[in-house]
C-alpha cells in the first residue's frame, strides 16, 4: 500500500470506528432520510450504480489509489441502497454469491479466473 494511502485510511478511521454491520444500517438509515429507500427508486439507482462502477474503472486506468477509494466505497453504497429498496438484506446477497463461488473450480489467465 502507498503511504499516502495509508494516510487516507488513517483520517478516515480516526474520524469513524464503524462494523460493517453499523455502515451497512447508516447507509440505509441516510437513504431513507434521502427518500430513496423504496423499490420504485430502484431503476434510478440501478443507472447510479452503474455511474459509480464507470468512475471506478476511470480511477484503475488513471492509477488514482484516493480515488480507487473512493469509488469502490461509493460502489458499495450504491448496492446497499438498490438491494434495501427491494426488499434485500445485502449481507445475505453477498452470502448466497460467496456459496455459489466458495467451491468454484477453475483457473486464473491473464488475471481473470475461468471457471470450469
Amino acid at each position: 500500500m502507498h503511504p499516502q494511502d495509508k494516510k487516507y485510511f488513517n483520517f478516515a478511521r480516526q474520524k469513524n470506528e464503524n462494523t460493517m454491520e453499523q455502515l451497512i444500517q447508516n447507509i440505509i438509515e441516510w437513504a431513507k432520510a434521502k427518500g430513496i429507500n423504496k423499490k420504485e427508486n430502484s431503476l434510478a439507482q440501478m443507472a447510479k450504480v452503474t455511474e459509480e462502477v464507470g468512475e471506478l474503472a476511470s480511477a484503475l486506468i488513471k492509477k488514482n489509489n484516493e480515488t480507487l477509494i473512493d469509488s469502490i466505497g461509493d460502489v458499495i453504497v450504491t448496492v446497499v441502497i438498490l438491494a434495501e429498496q427491494n426488499g434485500l438484506n445485502v449481507k445475505d446477497c453477498l452470502e448466497v454469491a460467496y456459496n455459489e463461488i466458495k467451491d468454484r473450480k477453475g483457473s486464473t489467465i491473464d488475471g481473470t479466473f475461468i471457471k470450469e
